[in-house]
């Protein structure tokens, strides 16, 4: 099979490429900047498999040149196009394209472009994503990332579907492993910012005093050393900033993000104007915040702010019909990143992994596959290949599940704070200032509670 593409030149230029069969369905695209897409009103993973002109009010079969190229057979070079969106969007495109040719038959067509329109670029970084577009915001996970065949999960799935339209902050409550980060980018990737940056920081791996100029920025002569540095709210204009282990920052600190978060604008260390920035804030914590705040570790009124809505993520424990697609979907993913191909895991290893505690949740699996491969013998995972701290749990008597989660400790806590707070709001005749004071809580933290537990 052969292209003909013998008067190519200065492809170089362009930014974008497609390739189409020849019923000029797109099979392969790879777009530099992800604005193009929103332009068209698409989301990547819907420009797949769609007749290339369903997408422009103007482009037909006779005016579109990859149509042309795979009726006459011969290539179109730099040829310029008004386009019009299905969403009355318009811009100008100029492409060169080619016939993909095979035994003399014209089999498909490849186009390189360049598109040109208003709206400013976004800034892109050039790493690996599970959906390559993706890449291109920062991102490597999306929905297609989180596994599960667990109720709980499948109703967080579509929890994130439902808020992932609206701009509101969103706490992610969960232990280390349980994947707090794919979540925020999933919400990042389904919302109308994924071709804005995402950008993470954890906020319990900087030392205050290097966290404050990482979020807000320096200017030059603020302090020895430093120079004019956008922070990374400036950095996220337009996107999403992801905060992990936001009970991390110090009481400064969270005021200062309070702040930002209110007024939506910034001033950098040193600066003397304030700067307004448009994202999204998306927080995470590996302890019950409800506990933070009690504690006095975490802001009420942050905590407020941040948790508009709040995602509490099942440990691995929790959801332990997810073992299985999670050992698939890893071994499938490690078959295609390592030099190597496993058929599966042996039923006893399958059986070991259902009996162990999984403390490092999510994260712990991952990595006992990968493990596994640096010690297979065979194309089927044993026993012996899995880290020995798992595998010594296979003789161990499998847990029984029956309760789930209601038959968790933390399960048992919250019915009995849910009896506690309805006893006393009939006590009181439903006065939230009476019932407060008695539980000896904040009037606000009641009223989450309230709303938390559904008692009304």
């Amino acid at each position: 099979m052969g292209i003909d593409i013998r008067n190519i030149k200065r492809l170089m230029d362009y930014d974008n490429i497609l390739v189409v069969d020849e019923k000029g369905i797109i099979i392969f695209f790879d777009l530099a900047d992800l604005n193009v897409l929103r332009e068209i009103g698409l989301r990547p993973e819907e420009f797949m498999g769609k007749h290339i002109t369903s997408f422009y009010e103007n482009l037909t079969n006779e005016n579109s040149t990859i149509m042309r190229v795979i009726k006459s057979g011969k290539a179109e070079s730099n040829v310029r196009q008004q386009l019009v969106t299905k969403n009355g969007n318009h811009f100008e495109s100029i492409s060169s394209t080619y016939p993909i040719i095979d035994n003399n038959k014209v089999i498909g067509a490849i186009e390189f472009a360049k598109h040109y329109y208003s709206k400013k670029n976004i800034q892109s970084l050039d790493k690996m994503a599970s959906h390559k577009v993706y890449r291109k915001n920062n991102t490597i996970y999306t929905m297609d990332n989180i596994i599960t065949a667990n109720p709980n999960m499948k109703a967080i799935k579509e929890k994130i579907r439902k808020i992932a339209k609206t701009n509101s902050s969103v706490l992610i409550n969960g232990k280390t492993g349980t994947g707090k980060e794919v979540v925020a980018q999933s919400i990042h990737n389904l919302s109308d910012r994924y071709g804005s940056p995402f950008l993470s920081v954890n906020c319990g791996a900087i030392p205050p005093n290097l966290l404050e100029s990482t979020l807000f920025g320096t200017v030059k002569g603020s302090f020895t050393g430093a120079t004019d540095m956008p922070g990374l709210f400036e950095q996220a204009e337009g996107g999403t900033l992801f905060l992990d282990e936001i009970n991390s920052l110090d009481f400064y600190l969270q005021v200062k993000l309070l702040k930002a978060i209110e007024e939506k604008m910034i001033r950098r260390i040193g600066g003397n104007k304030n700067i307004y920035v448009d994202i999204r804030m998306i927080s995470a914590t590996n302890e019950d915040p409800e506990i933070l705040v009690s504690e006095k570790r975490l802001r009420e009124d942050l905590f407020y702010r941040l948790g508009v809505v709040q995602i509490d993520l099942p440990t691995l424990e929790e959801r332990k019909e997810d073992i299985e697609p999670l050992v698939e979907y890893y071994i499938h993913f490690y078959n295609n990143n390592m030099n190597m191909y496993i058929k599966g895991v042996k039923p006893e290893v399958l059986e070991c992994f259902k009996r162990y505690s999984w403390p490092g949740n999510i994260r712990e699996l991952k990595n006992a596959i990968e493990t596994a491969y640096n010690n297979a013998e065979s194309n089927q995972i044993s026993l012996e290949d899995i880290p020995k701290r798992i595998s010594k749990h296979h003789e161990a008597p499998l847990p029984n599940h029956k309760g789930t989660k209601e038959s968790t400790l933390k399960n048992t806590i919250q019915e009995l704070e849910k009896s506690i707070i309805a006893s006393e709001l009939k006590n009181t005749n439903g006065k939230l200032t009476d019932a407060a004071l008695r539980l000896g809580i904040s009037k606000q933290l009641l009223k989450y509670k309230i709303e938390k537990y559904k008692l009304r």
